[in-house]
């Protein structure tokens, strides 16, 4: 499979936040422990084998095989979930939201990268294991971002008056996604297969978070890929001491303010704020924040609040009901999992750069932090077209009026670009400002005016001159154009909009194994495949 590569910051879609950090800047040295190269892993293992609580390890293993116990697993991946026991076993981890059908692209992309770097670990420190592991979001409670997928321009949603954290929700409803795919899959032996997968993920479970476990094991579970809820009231006790020490001291809220305060002096934007109390609770269709109020701690829109000490008391009792958010999630990750490693995308990655200081705060080993691989995909029928219309993989890039007039220049029969009539004047001028220099001031600002005056001109006329040829040849224009949009979909990249099931049906089993193939996790650029 042909691939190519670009530099993050060279598409224009990434932020200059997250090119900083991959151009490792000096001022966002503080904001991390390790950056993320081969022959740096050696010291986050030691540094992990310290801190890490060995007793985590039994734990971590068994809830996750309770998970599993209805689900059909590979020899890897139950290799993979006996090696969490073990003192030399060490965890890559990415996570995602519990997206219909896996919502954008990306998804795909988030645990090649995962799999794919646990494999190269693995090259390198034979002695280790490195397990691959996709942390459900589960107790996200924002339904309205996960409850439909992108096919073909078309929206198919998923409607539910469900309330509270997301992976407990039933999957009534989905019967009549099912019809709706259905018809737009079509026929044929890789539409069968998503349509199984549909329907054995959300018709034949009872819960959202079920229905993402299985099918996330049907993707990649012959590659080893361990999948973890980690809503569960044994987890939680294991972070019981971080989520009092927020509850009391407001630790998160102190750190990462102080945080964001230094990276807003350096002009870069922050990704998310924290509360006072980094905690949601929640019981039965009920996710909301804990707040302290009048000495008291409150669940925001409900009747239940709690003394101090009550609260403690009913964390010890019921840990499973508070629910880390944005700020705490990562922390809970991190003191549940022998974790070495962070995979994520670009807004991702920049609140997790905003937290450093808390973990630090709360005595937990701060994770390597990995730029998911980026890919935009194209067929081989694509990519010929792109040849013959003489389009780069760079331009394609560009934004729709610049991709267009460089086109227009290029394939147009008259020279379009004014830049040596502009130098001529320019140079025309320069011999008049000498001329003016010898007499008064008035005559030199005459000469500057009209200069200004006479670029205007000519740049405005070779405006009307590229208007005019984008006219004359748009029946060429409009080819290429076309080709742009169904690689940019909305103008925007093809991962952050397009389903897995629309390349699928293009490229049936060969898409995940063509993409095991080609991405690499540590290359630090975009890539362009063709298959």
């Amino acid at each position: 499979m042909p691939t190519d590569c670009i530099p993050f910051r060279a598409t224009n879609y990434f932020s200059d936040f997250i090119c900083d950090y991959l151009d490792e800047k000096p001022t966002l040295k503080g904001l991390y422990n390790r950056f993320p190269r081969l022959e740096g892993f050696k010291a986050q293992i030691e540094e992990k084998s310290l801190s890490f609580r060995s007793e985590a390890r039994n734990l971590i293993a068994q809830v996750i095989k309770n998970q599993y116990t209805n689900l059909k697993t590979s020899e890897l991946t139950n290799e993979n979930i006996e090696n969490l026991a073990l003192e030399n076993t060490f965890t890559i981890t990415t996570g995602h939201q519990l997206n219909l059908f896996t919502g954008p692209l990306y998804f795909l992309y988030k645990i090649v990268s995962t799999i794919n770097l646990t494999k190269e670990l693995k090259e390198a420190y034979p002695e280790y294991n490195f397990v691959p592991i996709y942390w459900m979001a589960s107790e996200d409670h924002d339904f309205e971002e996960i409850n439909y997928f992108n096919f073909k321009g078309k929206k198919i949603q998923w409607h539910s008056v469900q309330t509270g954290a997301v992976g407990h929700f039933n999957t009534d409803g989905l019967d009549e996604v099912f019809e709706v795919i259905s018809a737009e899959f079509g026929s044929g032996n890789s539409a069968h297969q998503l349509k199984t997968w549909f329907k054995e993920a959300y018709l034949s479970h009872n819960n959202l978070a079920d229905a993402t476990r299985y099918l996330a094991n049907e993707l990649f579970g012959k590659y080893g890929l361990v999948i973890l809820d980690a809503d569960d009231r044994e987890l939680k006790r294991l972070f019981i001491p971080h989520m009092e020490k927020e509850l009391l001291e407001q630790v998160a809220f102190k750190h990462v303010s102080n945080t964001n305060e230094a990276l807003e002096a350096l002009g870069l934007k922050i990704q998310v704020n924290p509360r006072e109390i980094n905690l949601f609770y929640i019981n039965k269709g009920l996710r909301e924040r804990i707040v302290s109020e009048d000495n008291k701690f409150k669940v925001l829109n409900t009747d239940l609040s709690w003394t101090e000490e009550d609260l403690i008391k009913h964390l010890q009792e019921y840990p499973e009901r508070f629910s880390p958010n944005v700020i705490m999630r990562p922390l809970y990750q991190e003191v549940i999992l022998p974790n070495l490693c962070y995979i994520g995308g670009g807004g991702e990655m920049i609140y997790w750069l905003q937290l450093k200081s808390n973990f630090e705060a709360q005595g937990v080993t701060f994770p390597m932090l990995l730029l998911r691989n980026s890919a935009l995909v194209k067929t081989k029928k694509q990519a010929e077209k792109l040849e013959r219309l003489g389009i780069s993989d760079k331009d394609l890039f560009l934004d729709r009026n610049t991709f267009i007039n460089k086109k227009v220049r290029k394939i147009s029969n008259i020279d379009i670009d004014f830049s040596d009539q502009i130098k001529h004047l320019e140079q025309q001028f320069e011999d008049l400002h000498s001329l003016a220099a010898q007499t008064d001031k008035s005559f030199l600002g005459a000469v500057k005016a009209q200069e200004a005056k006479q670029l205007k001109g000519l740049k405005y006329l070779e405006k009307r001159l590229l208007k005019a040829q984008r006219r004359t040849l748009k029946d060429q224009i409009q080819r290429c154009t076309d080709l742009q949009d169904q690689l940019f979909p909305n103008q925007s990249l093809q991962e952050r909009n397009t389903n897995f099931s629309e390349l699928y049906l293009q490229f049936g089993d060969e898409l995940i194994s063509e993409l095991m193939q080609a991405l690499k996790p540590l290359s630090g650029q975009f890539s362009i495949l063709t298959i």
